[in-house]
């Protein structure tokens, strides 16, 4: 008998597999009952080192010998075959290297192997030929026909300009919304920039009708501007919930409508006056760290959580205050904080913009910056520039608005 240690280093470079199945049937060998053998069978059993020796150690036998005599020689048929083919259709590049491999297989298998001792066996094909598509720069990314989306972009209209530019996200979350002489006058206009947030959905929808929903409320509102802006607020929440959308927005919206400025607001859109180059916040930032905001919050039934050095609702969004968020609208609200101003000769401009300019640059830097570069486009780019420049990797939308073309005489 074998010692297993003995017969492990023997076999090292057998594979498990094989080396368990070589274990079971050594194994019903070594206990075979000599009292249902007789001497003479059991002397005929090989014994396992003679039965391992002869599996994996022994040169082949005749009989495999010549199985394997008979597989080249088809291999050689096949060849031949593929060579007259070759030959018929005058392609033939390739046939010294057939004529050498039938002259080897010739050589090793003898001529003496006939085509009918082939028959039955299960022989093996070349495989085909490997065809490499030809190079495609559209195909490389994806979508073929998917287009890129500009990462910057500025606009240049009638009492107003705007750049906008993306930010670390993967799209551009940022909006806005431009309505000039509403009701046919040149003195009344709505502005409005948007921050969208879990996709651009929100913000699409909010820069779409957003001014629309506000305008129809100042047909029916009369000289009621703040009731028809709060609806139009409300309306646009209440409108984009219904596509049952989990996106939300941030948005802060101007007026200017009979001589008066009416600024609104949901979140941390931030709307700046420059008055005689002194920076007015007209609006109050919509965030949990507000104290009443946070009161509110918590007496609705929700909580409120510091992560990372910020208050959150739900330890989820940082705003109390948006269009949208529809898992959090029990606490997120979309009712607007109004104030109405009136426009006099110092009101000189309005800068408007979304956090990704506020969390960098301060009110009356943007103001001084603005004056500067003389309320353009390219103040505008300025600003957004600083802001990446120190480190932002949030959308930035920036809007400049004339104010003394609104004002009435």
């Amino acid at each position: 008998m074998i010692h297993f240690e003995d017969f492990l280093r023997r076999f090292s470079v057998i594979s498990l597999q094989t080396l368990t199945n070589l274990i079971i049937s050594m194994a019903s060998l070594c206990l075979t009952s000599p009292t249902t053998s007789s001497s003479s069978s059991s002397s005929s059993l090989p014994s396992p080192l003679s039965w391992v020796s002869h599996l994996f150690l022994e040169p082949p036998q005749p009989q495999q010998q010549q199985a394997e005599d008979i597989y080249s020689s088809k291999n050689n048929i096949i060849f031949k075959d593929v060579i007259s083919e070759k030959k018929r259709k005058g392609n033939l590049h390739d046939d010294e290297h057939f004529e050498a491999y039938q002259k080897s297989l010739h050589d090793k298998c003898g001529s003496s192997v006939g085509e009918n001792n082939i028959k039955g066996m299960k022989l093996k094909r070349r495989p085909a030929k490997l065809v490499v598509p030809e190079y495609c720069p559209r195909l490389e990314f994806g979508d073929k026909d998917k287009k890129l989306e500009k990462k910057e972009f500025e606009v240049q209209g009638k009492d107003f300009c705007l750049a906008s530019k993306k930010g670390r996200r993967e799209v551009m979350e940022d909006g806005y919304g431009v309505m000039l002489d509403i009701l046919g006058d040149p003195k009344q206009a709505f502005f409005a920039v948007i921050d969208g947030h879990g996709g651009r959905a929100a913000a699409d929808f909010v820069a779409e009708n957003l001014g629309k929903n506000i305008v129809k409320g100042l047909e029916t509102a009369g000289e009621q501007p703040e009731k028809a802006i709060r609806s139009g607020y409300m309306v646009t929440d209440k409108e984009f919930l219904s596509q049952e959308v989990s996106s939300g927005a941030c948005a802060a919206s101007v007026v200017l409508r009979n001589g008066e400025l009416h600024v609104a607001n949901v979140g941390d859109c931030r709307v700046v006056m420059s008055r005689k180059g002194v920076a007015d916040t007209l609006t109050i930032d919509h965030r949990v760290s507000r104290e009443d905001e946070r009161i509110r919050i918590e007496n609705s039934g929700g909580f409120v959580q510091c992560r990372n050095g910020m208050w959150r609702v739900q330890g989820s969004l940082a705003i109390s205050r948006a269009i949208g968020d529809l898992h959090l609208k029990e606490w997120i609200i979309s009712e607007p904080e109004i104030k109405t101003i009136p426009l006099t000769s110092d009101s000189q401009f309005l800068i408007m913009a979304s956090d990704g300019l506020w969390d960098k640059v301060n009110e009356q830097e943007a103001v001084d910056i603005v004056l500067r570069g003389k309320n353009s486009v390219e103040a505008c780019k300025k600003l957004i520039e600083i802001s990446f420049n120190r480190g932002n990797l949030d959308d930035i939308t920036v809007m400049l608005i004339n104010l003394q073309n609104f004002i009435v005489n």
